[in-house]
């Protein structure tokens, strides 16, 4: 182990690294209540979510450890997942079946691409101020998400979106919002004392809340409109459901697709995928300060060939885009400096899967405080940009992409809306020798995939 993961080399020990590994794991669990949660808006079975979660999760973060020996955990992936099931299955109106089939193909050629040294060429050709941003808008993705899913924020004809009204629905939809919201400041507290697992603890918490307000019948289950009953049947979990999903990535009727719409949906995910990766991976070695002071990371190519290799295989198991997880920088935080770390954290959701029929019970308002909680540990990258007047031509293009995010509802648009504004207004400045060649040509392609896509 001293030899493979260079632990007196990189100053730790295999106790430090199995603890920064449980620490990570504990942060990150999260994830097994939200993505089902998720998920199963596109119609796929929730428990097969989960299982597939596990698995993928566990293939990915040992692979991070194996062949990166990086501290990084990876799992489904937060932001793509909603692009999943709100966009390309909601809005676009494919079926999730054919959605996998795209997170799949867009897997083998990202797999292409880095072995090519394409996806390092494009992560090192981005400004570190794009670099900050692009995690600071995901944040705000990812709240804006937890706040809808909190039912705290809803439509307004009048303002597009509104603050619940707590009376509504017989109380049953306030008592949501206002779960959510002790949800969310017992997370924030429970952070600021540095307890570790606190985003679990707030979920676990608040669902328990939730049944007790059933019990009490301030909580008043009524399915058909979309409140269900929250006291869990504790069961075995039922591991020939992840049949519903392992493979189906391939069973399609391509009768009913066209070939150009098929690649509008690939390309959609290319686009999605391959800068939400890159701008989650920015995020956690950000977090972890392991960019050097060009903002490159060591190491970055088998840790995105990782990364296209978890996509893939998790796109067979049933679940959208796995990629690495900003809250691997807890880990970090606890010592964790090796690869240990990650295979650590892949073990136990790999032991997880014992525990699914819990976790595909949590209802939406108990996980949103922790997509709201990412999103502002996310957030806190901001910080590192600069807005002072000689770092304009920088901070306006991060500023823009950071509130297209959530306005626009899709991190691919805001990461192009920034990558364009920086191109156009550095060159109207006169400061073209800052730009590197490759930001041309993304400009260019994000252009032609509105103009055509």
């Amino acid at each position: 182990m001293e030899k493979f993961f260079k632990l007196k080399q990189r100053k730790t020990t295999v106790g430090t690294e199995i603890m920064a590994g449980v620490i990570t794991f504990m942060t990150m669990a999260y994830i097994l209540a939200v993505n089902p949660n998720i998920l199963s808006r596109s119609g796929m079975d929730g428990e097969a979510v989960m299982l597939a979660t596990c698995l993928a999760s566990f293939i990915g973060s040992v692979c991070m450890g194996l062949m990166a020996n990086l501290p990084f955990a990876l799992s489904a992936g937060m932001g793509v997942n909603a692009f999943f099931a709100f966009t390309v299955c909601g809005t676009m109106g494919y079926s999730w079946q054919v959605a996998l089939f795209a997170v799949f193909v867009e897997g083998i050629i990202f797999i292409l691409m880095t072995l090519t040294n394409i996806r390092e060429a494009i992560f090192n050709c981005i400004p570190i101020s794009l670099k900050q941003s692009v995690s600071v808008g995901i944040g705000l993705f990812i709240a804006f998400i937890g706040l809808q899913n909190a039912q705290l924020v809803v439509n307004s004809d009048s303002t597009l979106i509104d603050m619940v009204k707590f009376t509504d629905n017989k109380y049953t939809q306030g008592i949501c919002a206002v779960l959510a919201v002790i949800g969310l400041m017992l997370i924030a507290i429970l952070h600021v004392k540095k307890v570790h697992g606190a985003i679990l603890i707030g979920i676990l918490s608040t669902w328990i809340l939730g049944i007790i307000c059933e019990l009490t019948g301030l909580y008043k289950p009524d399915a058909a409109a979309g409140f269900y009953s929250l006291i869990p049947s504790f069961r075995m979990t039922d591991f020939s459901s992840l049949g519903k999903t392992v493979g189906q990535c391939f069973n399609i009727d391509f009768a009913g697709i066209g070939i150009f719409d098929f690649i509008v949906i690939v390309l959609s995910f290319l686009f999605v995928d391959m800068f939400d990766t890159i701008g989650t991976l920015i995020g956690v070695a950000s977090k972890a300060d392991m960019l050097d002071e060009e903002g490159k990371l060591e190491a970055v190519k088998p840790a995105l060939l990782a990364d296209a290799i978890a996509t893939s295989s998790g796109a067979v198991l049933g679940t959208s885009t796995t990629t690495t997880f900003v809250e691997s920088a807890a880990g970090v935080g606890a010592g964790g400096r090796t690869g240990l770390t990650a295979i650590t954290t892949g073990v136990l959701f790999l032991i997880s899967m014992l525990l699914a029929p819990v976790f595909t019970s949590i209802p939406s308002f108990a996980t949103a405080p922790a997509l709201i909680f990412v999103g502002f540990l996310m957030f806190s990258n901001i910080a590192k940009i600069k807005f002072d007047d000689e770092n304009l031509t920088d901070a306006i293009p991060a500023y823009l992409g950071i509130i297209a995010m959530p306005l626009f509802y899709s991190i691919a648009d805001g990461i192009a809306v920034g990558v364009v504004s920086y191109v156009i207004i550095n060159l109207a400045c006169g400061k073209f020798k800052k730009i590197n060649p490759l930001m041309y040509v993304l400009t260019v392609l994000f252009v032609l995939n509105y103009v055509f896509l």
